[in-house]
C-alpha cells in the first residue's frame, strides 16, 4: 500500500481553528491544527481538494522530507537525498524559497534556499544527465524550505501562487483585507451564508464578495490556475481527478445568493473599486452597492429578516502610533489626539446604528480598543487575529 502523503495548509495567525473546521468538513483525513496552519494526510487529490475549496488557507504544502540540518552541508545532503526525479524533469523550471528560524549556522534564508537549489539540480543532473532551469518569477514547481533550529522540512507548494489571490481583486483600494482573512472573519464570526448581510464600511468590497461566494457555493479555487497543473505527474491520474472535482463543484453552484447582501461606503473611490471587484468575481448581481455613511444604516434597507452586520472599520493605528511616542513633536501628539477623537465619534455612531439592528449579530475586525469601549454591551466572541503584522480582535455582538 502506498503510504499517505502529508500536507500542511498555512493560514493567517489566529485562523487555525477556522481552517481546521473547514478541512474537516471536506472529509480530509488526520486533520490536526498546528502552529501556523493545519496538517492532513491523503493522496495528491486530497491536497488538490483543499486548494479548490479552502477559503481560509494561504498555501497547501506537500511535505517531501523532514530531516536534521545542523549546517549547510547537512542541508545539502538532506535535500539531495529526496527522489526529485519523481517530481521534476530536466525541462521543469523551479524556484526555492526559505524561511529560517533559530538556525545560527543557516541564518540567511537566501543562502539556505541556494543550498537546496544546488542539491536539487545536482541530484537531477546525476539522475537524468541534465539539470532543470531556475525561474524565480514563474516556476513550474515551487519548493518551500522551512528551517526551525536544526529541523528542515522541504515541501512543494500545490497552488504556486498564494490561495488568497482569488483573481477578482482588480482594484485593491487602501489597506485591503486579504481574501482568506476576510473568509476567516466570516467563519469565526458565525456569519451565516443564507441570511441577510451588510458591510457598512466595505472599502474595496472583500467581505461582501467573500460572503457572496459562500452564499452561492462558489469554491475560491474554481476559476484560478493551480501550480500542480504544471507538474509532470499531473498529466496522469491527477488531471482527470481535478477535472472531476471542478465538475462536481460547478454542479453545486447556486445561480444567485439566497438573501440580500449589501455593501456600503461613503467614499466614491471605494465604491468604484468595490464595483470593479464585484464584477471580476462574478457576483455583481448578488451584492447591492450603495454610497452612504455607516452611521445612517437601517435594517429595513437589508430586508425584514435578521442577519449579520460585518465590517472592518478604520483603526487609525498609524497616526495614533506615531503620536503616542514621547519624543514625537507636539504637532504629532495633537494630530494623534485629533485622530483619537474622530475614531471615538465614529465608533459611537456605529454602536448607535448597530443598536437598531434587533436580532442581528454584529461582527467587527477591530484594530483599536476604542471600538469595544464604544459599545454598551460585552461581545459574545472576542478572538485575537493578525492582519499582517498588526494584532487585531474579532468581536461579535448579539443585538438583543
Amino acid at each position: 500500500m502506498v503510504p499517505a502523503m502529508r500536507f500542511f495548509a498555512t493560514c493567517a495567525k489566529g485562523t487555525e481553528g477556522a481552517l481546521r473546521r473547514e478541512l474537516s468538513a471536506l472529509k480530509l483525513h488526520a486533520v490536526r491544527g498546528e502552529r501556523g496552519g493545519v496538517s492532513f494526510e491523503g493522496k495528491l487529490e486530497a491536497g488538490m481538494k483543499a486548494c479548490l475549496h479552502s477559503r481560509v488557507a494561504m498555501r497547501v504544502l506537500l511535505e517531501l522530507s523532514r530531516f536534521q540540518a545542523e549546517d549547510a552541508a547537512g542541508l545539502y545532503d538532506g535535500a539531495g537525498a529526496i527522489p526529485w526525479a519523481d517530481w521534476l524533469t530536466q525541462k521543469t523550471t523551479l524556484a526555492v524559497e526559505a524561511t529560517v528560524r533559530d538556525a545560527p549556522a543557516l541564518s540567511h534564508s537566501g543562502f539556505a534556499a541556494l543550498k537546496v537549489k544546488d542539491a536539487v539540480v545536482d541530484a537531477l543532473r546525476e539522475k537524468l544527465g541534465a539539470r532543470p532551469d531556475v525561474d524565480t518569477k514563474d516556476p513550474d514547481i515551487r519548493i518551500v524550505l522551512h528551517l526551525a533550529g536544526a529541523e528542515a522540512t522541504l515541501s512543494l507548494d500545490l497552488a504556486g501562487e498564494p490561495l488568497h489571490r482569488r483573481g477578482y481583486r482588480t482594484a485593491p483600494g487602501v489597506a485591503p483585507l486579504k481574501e482568506n482573512l476576510a473568509a476567516a472573519v466570516l467563519a469565526l464570526g458565525g456569519v451565516e451564508p443564507d441570511r441577510p448581510f451588510l458591510d457598512p464600511m466595505c472599502g474595496s468590497g472583500t467581505l461582501a464578495i467573500e460572503q457572496a461566494l459562500r452564499a452561492r457555493r462558489i469554491p475560491p479555487g474554481l476559476s484560478r490556475p493551480m501550480g500542480f497543473q504544471r507538474w509532470p505527474v499531473y498529466r496522469g491520474g491527477p488531471q482527470s481527478a481535478w477535472d472531476r472535482m471542478k465538475e462536481v463543484a460547478r454542479a453545486e453552484v447556486r445561480t444567485h445568493a439566497p438573501a440580500p447582501i449589501v455593501a456600503r461606503d461613503m467614499h466614491p473611490k471605494a465604491i468604484a473599486a468595490a464595483r470593479e471587484n464585484l464584477a471580476a468575481a462574478g457576483v455583481a448581481a448578488d451584492v447591492r452597492l450603495e454610497q452612504g455613511d455607516a452611521r445612517e444604516v437601517d435594517p429595513a434597507e437589508v430586508g425584514g429578516e435578521a442577519g449579520s452586520l460585518c465590517t472592518n472599520p478604520p483603526y487609525g493605528e498609524r497616526l495614533m502610533g506615531k503620536g503616542e511616542r514621547e519624543e514625537a513633536p507636539q504637532v504629532d501628539r495633537r494630530e494623534a489626539a485629533n485622530q483619537r477623537r474622530k475614531l471615538e465619534g465614529l465608533y459611537r455612531g456605529i454602536a448607535e446604528a448597530v443598536g437598531r439592528f434587533h436580532g442581528w449579530s454584529a461582527v467587527f475586525l477591530s484594530g483599536s480598543p476604542l471600538l469595544e469601549r464604544a459599545f454598551p454591551m460585552k461581545p459574545e466572541v472576542s478572538h485575537r487575529l493578525w492582519n499582517g503584522p498588526l494584532e487585531v480582535k474579532l468581536l461579535r455582538y448579539r443585538v438583543r
